[in-house]
Parts: structure tokens; C-alpha cells; sequence
């Protein structure tokens, strides 16, 4: 099962939640049906376990402290 990330409209919380397909995940903090799906960066091995050129490239999630998230 993909892991998704998930804002809920209700109870501004979000979460991370194993999603099977087509399945409706209830926010975890509220039980709200309300959630919607936050863009989400995507984590690569690099080559050779090298690091060189990474400091430009983004990591982790853009969870709310980035541009992107609609209720940040």
C-alpha cells in the first residue's frame, strides 16, 4: 500500500496514512472524511552513495512550511 500525505479540512491536522487503492482514509486525529492529499517529495537513492550536488535538491516531505501546501 502507497504511503499518502493528507490534510484534514475539519481539524487542520495532517497525517501520513497507508492508503490501498480507491480506499477513503479517515483523518486519525477526528475520524472526518474531509481529507484532502498534499503534494509530497519524492526520496531517490543517489549514485554511488555519493552527496555531491544535493544541497540544491529537495528533501523530505513539503508538509506546511513550504509554498505548495494550500493551508500553510
Amino acid at each position: 500500500m502507497p504511503l499518502y500525505e493528507y490534510h484534514c479540512e475539519d481539524c487542520g491536522r495532517d497525517a501520513e496514512l497507508l492508503v490501498a487503492a480507491n480506499a477513503q482514509p479517515d483523518c486519525p486525529q477526528c475520524g472526518s472524511r474531509k481529507l484532502s492529499k498534499l503534494l509530497s517529495v519524492v526520496a531517490s537513492p543517489s549514485r554511488e552513495g555519493s552527496t555531491a550536488g544535493q544541497s540544491d535538491r529537495p528533501s523530505g516531505s513539503c508538509g506546511a512550511g513550504c509554498g505548495c501546501h494550500p493551508h500553510g
